[in-house]
């Protein structure tokens, strides 16, 4: 089994910055070989992809976060980050954090990412 637990979600004003975390646990985690990704969904519409990270470090962005957001990920830590910068309002979403590992896959239950002034 995977456990993955957010944090790191809030109201940040437009411009501003936050960074969000997943920690990953349990005996399936086998993080470091594993993609690590971040999703969103806005009230009403599909969640949608913002970022992943391969186990070799290879990055994946949507267009509209691509110079503004950074993942990264923390293999003796079983953890990676959201980086998010210069945020819109459109940003304002549920993150959820996932983790693919072989045919496995497994979700967060998400942080509020509130982008208001």
């Amino acid at each position: 089994q995977v456990q993955l637990v957010e944090s790191g979600g809030g109201l940040v004003q437009p411009g501003g910055s936050l960074r969000i975390s997943c920690a990953a646990s349990g005996s399936g985690v086998f993080f470091r070989f594993s993609t690590m990704g971040w999703y969103r969904q806005a009230p009403g519409k599909q969640r949608e992809l913002v970022a992943t990270v391969g186990s070799g470090d290879s990055t994946n962005y949507e267009d509209s976060v691509k110079g503004r957001f950074t993942i990264s990920r923390d293999n003796a830590k079983n953890t990676v980050y959201l980086q998010m910068a210069s945020l819109k309002p459109e940003d304002t979403a549920v993150y959820y954090c996932n983790h693919r590992f072989l045919r496995t896959e497994h979700w967060g239950q998400g942080t509020q990412v509130t982008v208001s002034s």
